[in-house]
């Protein structure tokens, strides 16, 4: 472990403890996103799921949160999970990439046709939730509580010009993840991919250090991208997992009642979030929110597809070249549960 993660575990001990309760026992929960419920879907969550424990255990389960990257960045948190400092966290696929690369996987561009789709793809019990579920915890040794989309599709949002066309996206620097996924994507379309980590963005769109960034509508709108952003184009081109963990030898000391709750409220809260996402997106403080302040266009399906034809094949070969068959192998079983999943939607 090198000198700064072991400093950041440090300060994080240190605030953690400084805030302890007097309970049975107590679920410390840290994401990146804002503590309002109204706001974010791990807001969501989180509330929840604090609600649920803490009045259905009697006070023998107190949920402490660390909304807004408290305790570090998303991938610092996981490091503290699987180290047992934090208990639980709900964490990107940016910050999971560094634990567990082939989450990259749902990364492949336009494969979901839709919002049902991938919300029954995306989630615990799908038929390759339970497959990824199995490999990510096998691989990590973390307890998954719950898979939800991010928000939404991803959309484009710049400083530059609108993105109408494959051609539009030419030289532009448009931050990603720390996820070659996403980085391929931006590269295979013409742009600058610039990985940052999201304390850092608002800043780097603000003084041009990106032209800009992609992210679903809820996102762009909690961030306030609207506020150092001129455009945004929809362009649905990937939906990627928040991934909800919680240290497993913690998880594995609860009694069996206390599983119980927790698995129950942790589904309850992750269907909570969904919904929140799908509120936000549909309701004024979406699209016609920022539409107060961006131009905002919508990607043609006939552009759509030739975003599509640029980017699939690259994101495709960037699996099976750093994860071999094993990646392959977990991207075609992704695909295969979309194929299944689109006869109901």
């Amino acid at each position: 472990m090198t000198f700064f993660k072991t400093a950041a575990m440090g300060m994080a001990a240190a605030l953690l403890a400084s805030t302890a309760f007097a309970a049975d026992v107590t679920i410390r929960l840290a994401h990146l996103n804002p503590e309002d419920p109204f706001q974010s879907h791990s807001g969501t969550m989180a509330a929840v799921f604090k609600s649920l424990v803490e009045s259905n255990s009697n006070g023998a389960i107190e949920v402490q949160l660390f909304p807004n990257g408290q305790l570090g960045k998303d991938n610092e948190v996981i490091d503290q999970v699987r180290a047992g400092l934090v208990e639980s966290t709900i964490s990107s696929s940016g910050g999971m990439a560094q634990h567990y690369p082939l989450v990259g996987v749902f990364d492949i561009p336009f494969a979901f046709p839709n919002i049902g789709v991938a919300s029954r793809v995306i989630s615990t019990d799908s038929a390759f939730g339970e497959k990824f579920v199995a490999d990510l915890e096998g691989k990590t040794g973390l307890k998954v509580l719950g898979l939800i989309d991010s928000g939404g599709f991803f959309a484009f949002t710049n400083s530059k010009k609108p993105i109408e066309t494959v051609e539009d996206m030419e030289d532009l620097r448009i931050r990603t993840m720390t996820l070659p996924t996403h980085e391929a994507i931006i590269s295979s379309l013409g742009g600058q991919p610039t990985p940052l980590p999201w304390a850092e963005v608002y800043t780097a769109l603000q003084t041009g250090v990106a032209d800009g960034q992609m992210n679903p509508v809820p996102i762009i709108a909690f961030a306030k991208f609207d506020e150092v952003q001129k455009y945004l184009s929809v362009t649905n081109h990937i939906i990627t997992p928040y991934i909800w963990t919680m240290n497993a030898d913690f998880y594995d000391g609860l009694t069996d009642d206390q599983k119980t709750l927790v698995n129950w409220a942790a589904e309850v809260a992750t269907e909570s979030g969904r919904a929140m996402s799908r509120v936000i997106e549909a309701s004024d403080r979406g699209l016609p929110k920022l539409a107060e302040k961006m131009e905002v266009n919508v990607v043609s399906p006939e552009e759509q597809a030739k975003f599509a034809a640029s980017a699939q094949p690259a994101v495709r070969a960037l699996i099976e070249k750093q994860y071999g068959a094993e990646g392959i192998e977990m991207l075609d079983a992704l695909l295969a549960s979309i194929e299944e999943e689109k006869a109901e939607f």
